[in-house]
């Protein structure tokens, strides 16, 4: 059954968690990234769970680089 009401709609729930990983993305990096975070303090202490993930974030956005000076992924 799950199949059944899953499957039509596997493309459209794949591209909201992309859409939702890349705004935790940014809640994370934005205080590195120049945006104010008024939750920055919070967010520093996630940081270390989306370093895996940084390189095919900023690549995905279409940043061809690292937007952060003090991170070299590329």
């Amino acid at each position: 059954m799950h199949e059944f009401y899953v499957g039509p709609y596997r493309q459209m729930f794949k591209r909201e968690k992309q859409d939702e990983d890349d705004l935790f993305m940014i809640a994370v990096l934005g205080e590195a990234l120049g945006v104010p975070d008024p939750a920055a303090y919070y967010t520093a202490e996630l940081l270390p769970a989306v370093w895996d993930n940084f390189h095919a974030w900023h690549r995905r956005i279409g940043i061809p680089r690292s937007p952060l000076d003090h991170i070299g992924c590329c």
